[in-house]
């Protein structure tokens, strides 16, 4: 199979790339160094190689990376650093949703999807929008419990911005 020239826009760094017919955008993010961007099922049932794909919160094992030539895309790592975290990646350390670690960048995208399109969504708008994502560590109140604050936290001020 001849290899597909793609360029892909991944956390505001551009890679251009031969890319195989087959490759998934996991495959492809994870030779690129994006190890934020976990190896789970690759069948698209835990959610921990979630990425937002031009805003979208997507399984990268499910799409192929000649789907997302062009496309902006977003990591966890995208969001926020170590000495900047994002209020989401903020809120996950601080009411301990985080154990192994293995699953949490996948909710943090599902997460920032959610509050990109709903900023103040109830506890259940929550839980929907985590159904794709397992963790077997932490259990699930957690997680629920720093998306609230999270969610809480990134109120804009009257007429701001997120």
């Amino acid at each position: 199979m001849k290899p597909q020239l793609i360029t892909l826009h991944i956390n505001g760094r551009t890679h251009a790339l031969a890319a195989a017919p087959n490759a998934t955008l996991l495959e492809t993010l994870r030779d690129l160094g994006y190890v934020d961007v976990k190896s789970g099922c690759e069948k698209g049932d835990c959610g921990a190689c979630a990425v937002l794909l031009n805003g979208e919160a997507v399984n990268s094992c499910m799409v192929l990376a000649g789907q997302a030539d062009e496309a902006t895309i977003v990591t966890a790592t995208g969001l926020g650093t170590v000495t900047n975290p994002h209020p989401l990646q903020q809120a996950f350390a601080d009411h301990g949703a985080i154990q192994c670690g293995y699953c949490t960048p996948g909710f943090v995208i599902a997460a920032k999807a959610l509050l990109d399109t709903n900023p103040h969504p109830t506890e259940l708008e929550i839980r929907e929008a985590i159904s794709g994502n397992l963790c077997r560590c932490t259990g699930y109140g957690q997680i629920v419990e720093a998306i609230q604050a999270a969610a809480e936290q990134m109120v804009p001020a009257e007429g701001g911005a997120r």
